[in-house]
C-alpha cells in the first residue's frame, strides 16, 4: 500500500494539473470501490474549482469551491493519471479507456485526471470542507510526522510505559500519521533500534533522534519520488527510485551496509507484517 512519502509524490503530481482549474465533467464508471461512492458523485464533482490539494496521512483531499471536499485513498493498486498535457519535457495523449478506469475527471484546459483501480481496495468520498477533520478517517489520525505538533516531547510522551515493540507503535496511525511498514524499518535502521525493542524502555535520548531520522527518511523518500514494488507509479506513470537505496527493507539473507558490519540481514513477522533490520547493528 502507498504510504506517506508515494502518496505526497502523486499529490505533488497532480497539484499544477488540478489546483485552481475547473473539473469540466466527472465520469463515474462503478458504484464503488471499497465503500460505495457518495450519491450523485458524478454531478457533485462537475463544474466545481480545486480551490487547493493537500494530503492528511495517506488520503489525499480536494478542497472544492462547492464547499465540499473529495478524499482519496489509493489503497492497494490505485493510480492517479494524467494525461493531456505537458509533464517536464513529455506529452502524454489521452490512453484509451482502460477496463479499471473507475473515476475520470475531464478538466479545463485539456487535461485528464484518471483513477484507476485494478484490486478495487481504494477509495473517492466528498465531505462537507468545513467539517473534513472531523470525518471517521481522519479524526482518529495522530500527528504528520512532517508537522511541527510532531516532535521530540510528544513522541517521548507518547510512547512512555508503552509495552508494544517499536516497530508497532510507529505503525499505530493515532500515534503518527502516515509511516507505513518501509519507512519504519528504514528509520529504524538508521537509529539503530531493534523492532523487537519495547516502545516504552527506549531511552529518552534514543527516542528524541528517532525525529529528524523520520524526518529525513521520508523527506529523502519524497524527493526519490517514492518507492515502487509492486502497483505504485507516480501521477505522470513514472516509478519511484527510493526503492534503489533501500538498507533493510526486502533485502533479507543479504549483507548489511555498515562498514565493518558482518552480519546479515534478518526478518521477521511483527503483527502481520515483515520487519527487515539487522541484528548487530540494531539493538
Amino acid at each position: 500500500m502507498p504510504e506517506l512519502p508515494e502518496v505526497e509524490t502523486v499529490r505533488r503530481g497532480l497539484e499544477p494539473v488540478m489546483t485552481g482549474q475547473i473539473i469540466e465533467r466527472a465520469e463515474v464508471n462503478r458504484d464503488g470501490l471499497r465503500w460505495p461512492f457518495p450519491p450523485r458523485m458524478a454531478e457533485r464533482l462537475t463544474g466545481a474549482r480545486v480551490v487547493q490539494l493537500r494530503r492528511r496521512s495517506k488520503y489525499i483531499l480536494a478542497d472544492l469551491s462547492t464547499g465540499e471536499t473529495a478524499l482519496i485513498h489509493l489503497g492497494m493498486s490505485g493510480r492517479m493519471l494524467i494525461s493531456g498535457v505537458m509533464q517536464g519535457s513529455f506529452h502524454h495523449d489521452h490512453p484509451a479507456p482502460q477496463k479499471h478506469d473507475h473515476v475520470v475527471l475531464h478538466m479545463a484546459g485539456g487535461a485528464r485526471v484518471t483513477f484507476n483501480d485494478a484490486r478495487r481496495f481504494g477509495a473517492m468520498d466528498l465531505l462537507a470542507t468545513e467539517t473534513a477533520e472531523s470525518h471517521p478517517l481522519l479524526a482518529v489520525l495522530g500527528p504528520e510526522p512532517l508537522g511541527n505538533q510532531f516532535d521530540e516531547a510528544y513522541l517521548k510522551a507518547r510512547l512512555k510505559g508503552k509495552a508494544s515493540p517499536i516497530k508497532s507503535a510507529l505503525l499505530d496511525q493515532h500515534l503518527v500519521a502516515g509511516l507505513g511498514n518501509i519507512y519504519v524499518c528504514e528509520v529504524l535502521f538508521r537509529a539503530g533500534i531493534s523492532p523487537k525493542r519495547q516502545a516504552g524502555q527506549i531511552s529518552a535520548a534514543r527516542v528524541a533522534a528517532m525525529v529528524p531520522i523520520i524526518r529525513q527518511v521520508l523527506a529523502e523518500a519524497i524527493e526519490a519520488g517514492g518507492s515502487s514494488l509492486r502497483d505504485y507509479r507516480q501521477a505522470d506513470g513514472e516509478l519511484g527510485y527510493f526503492q534503489h537505496v533501500f538498507q533493510v527493507y526486502d533485502r533479507e539473507g543479504q549483507p548489511c551496509l555498515t562498514p565493518g558490519c558482518s552480519a546479515s540481514i534478518s526478518r521477521i513477522v511483527q503483527s502481520g507484517r515483515s520487519s527487515f533490520y539487522c541484528p548487530q547493528c540494531q539493538r
